[in-house]
């Protein structure tokens, strides 16, 4: 007979650096506001730790990168930390800890797929880092953060460079100005928006879609970018 599945929580616990002195911190890092109390003004969920998560992971990331590229300038220190902080990044670490099958979700939300949304699990990403915090300091929000974002930090050699930093370094090299963006429409329920935006530069358009309008504006810009030969 094979052995039961594992409690997620409890593989998840297994894969952080810190062995938690209150437990529930760990639990609520990892409930989503659906299935947080109502009565409680939903203070329960990992919202408040997420707040706390985001600026531990940019103090952390902060230092690593000032450490780890000693000879590059402050703006590219910065291009650097944007993209590492970036959902994207978060989710694809939220998916080597295997976060999303320990997130606490309510069958409701369940069903529309909230569980595996990028923005949901780098807001568990962020939580966990302010769980760490709060139980263990900075320490083990720095291994964990070291660890898991390695391969990440590495994979380029030189400071990555959002499409909509390149489409207006691409505009202003030419003296077209500034590119200019436009929200057409969103849509879709308030836990799976749909963002449309437009964007305008050297005499042509192009649209992009998100779950939140900065993603729809950075889709816009790669996809003139590809229109321009860029």
């Amino acid at each position: 007979m094979s052995d039961a599945p594992a409690d997620p929580v409890a593989a998840l616990a297994a894969r952080l650096p810190h062995a938690f002195s209150r437990p529930e911190f760990l639990l609520h890092a990892l409930t989503h506001r659906s299935a947080a109390d109502p009565r409680r003004q939903m203070l329960d969920s990992n919202e408040r730790l997420e707040f706390i998560g985001d600026r531990v992971l940019a103090l952390v990331m902060a230092e690593w990168l000032a450490e780890r590229f000693p000879d590059e300038r402050e703006g590219d220190l910065g291009k650097r930390l944007a993209v590492l902080v970036a959902q994207q990044s978060l989710a694809t670490v939220a998916e080597s800890l295997g976060v999303a099958t320990a997130l606490r979700i309510l069958n409701a939300e369940e069903r529309s797929g909230v569980r595996n949304r990028a923005s949901v699990l780098a807001d568990a990403v962020e939580a966990l880092l302010g769980a760490l915090y709060l139980d263990g300091g900075l320490d083990p929000a720095r291994e964990l953060v070291r660890r898991e974002w390695a391969p990440l930090l590495e994979a380029s050699a030189r400071p990555p460079v959002s499409p909509k930093t390149r489409l207006q370094e691409w505009t202003l090299g030419r003296g077209l100005g500034l590119p200019e963006y436009v929200l057409v429409s969103t849509s879709g329920p308030s836990h799976q928006p749909v963002f449309v935006v437009r964007v305008l530069a050297a005499g042509q358009d192009a649209e992009g879609t998100g779950e939140n309008k900065r993603a729809a504006e950075q889709a816009a810009a790669a996809r003139l970018l590809e229109g321009l030969g860029a």
